[in-house]
């Protein structure tokens, strides 16, 4: 049956267009749950050779995933001019490290378009001996810039094969977030929604840390122990940052922790801290070419966590912290 063109342009109204910025493992397995929920969903990547060649060739195979990316996936080369445009959404799937270069893009650009970040971290402003998280810190320099957060116990190589996952999808206005989750669920990735931004991206961030002290156990009897002590400080940092116990209990805190504390790199790591390496020992003779995000974020919030927080509130976080940063075994009984 051929279609009129009323029809055609109403079909066409309800597609929605999607920019993910980042063609690593985490932006690109984003794109499986865009796509099969019909949207129109464009990647680019804007450093990474390797992403670059992934997704600019026929076939997609992504080299981290292991696997081809959806068909009907477009690629674009990066540039300032490809956020100009107005998006129904722009998905943010960087490094922490790239969160600066795309705050500065933002910027330039003047981007009118709804921005869903996926990125997990926090900056430490040593000027002002402030804490922010990746949506205030890009807010600092833009101010009108319409920013929601996506968290959760999400792994990329899951998501891409379709596994059921569950998430949060965080703004202080509720229907922004709601709109955003009926763009993105579908029957596998299943969407919740929450007002409490600082206290899903606080959580997102510091269960990395959490995780690398459960690792760190000697047998499952003190891992179990260390996940109930880990649980009750991320509710007390959670709280101190005025975000929501609930928060800390729902799938940005102990949801994600859980995921990251059954494996992972971070989980690998406090394995070898536990055995009494020094972090430097561990990673140079085990981990040497891997990213440790626990401890990245443990150095880059050390000055804050060790000056302004009573050590005796978070003794776990405190003994990780100076254990990474002074190079010293990790002893956590």
């Amino acid at each position: 049956m051929v279609k009129s063109n009323e029809e055609k342009i109403r079909i066409y109204q309800l597609v929605k267009e999607i920019l993910i910025i980042g063609g690593g493992a985490m932006g690109s397995a984003f794109t499986f749950p865009c796509i099969d929920n019909k949207n129109k969903v464009i990647i680019t990547e804007p450093y990474n050779k390797v992403f670059i060649k992934n997704l600019s060739s026929n076939n997609k195979y992504h080299s981290s995933l292991k696997k081809n990316l959806p068909s009907k996936l477009k690629y674009k080369k990066y540039s300032t001019n490809l956020l100009k445009k107005k998006y129904d959404l722009v998905v943010v799937a960087l490094s922490l490290s790239g969160i600066k270069f795309i705050s500065e893009e933002f910027k330039q650009s003047k981007i009118k378009s709804p921005v869903l970040i996926l990125t997990k971290g926090l900056k430490y402003d040593r000027k002002k001996e402030k804490i922010y998280t990746i949506s205030e810190d890009i807010k600092k320099n833009i101010k009108n810039i319409n920013i929601s957060v996506l968290k959760g116990p999400c792994l990329a190589k899951e998501l891409s094969n379709k596994k059921q996952t569950s998430v949060v999808v965080a703004n202080k206005n509720i229907k922004t977030a709601k709109n955003i989750c009926k763009m993105i669920s579908t029957k596998y990735y299943i969407t919740e929604t929450s007002k409490d931004i600082i206290g899903i991206e606080i959580c997102s961030a510091i269960k990395n840390i959490y995780s690398m002290i459960i690792g760190a156990g000697d047998s499952l009897n003190m891992s179990s122990s260390l996940f109930k002590k880990s649980i009750n400080e991320m509710i007390y940092i959670t709280k101190y940052f005025k975000g929501k116990i609930e928060t800390a209990l729902g799938l940005a805190g102990v949801g994600d922790l859980y995921v990251s504390a059954a494996g992972g790199r971070n989980s690998k790591m406090g394995g070898y801290l536990g055995q009494g390496y020094t972090f430097n020992n561990a990673k140079r003779k085990f981990m040497p070419n891997e990213t440790v995000e626990g401890e990245q974020l443990a150095r880059e919030i050390a000055p804050f966590i060790l000056k302004k927080i009573q050590q005796k509130k978070i003794p776990l976080m405190t003994k990780l912290i100076k254990s990474i940063i002074y190079n010293k075994k990790l002893i956590l009984n």
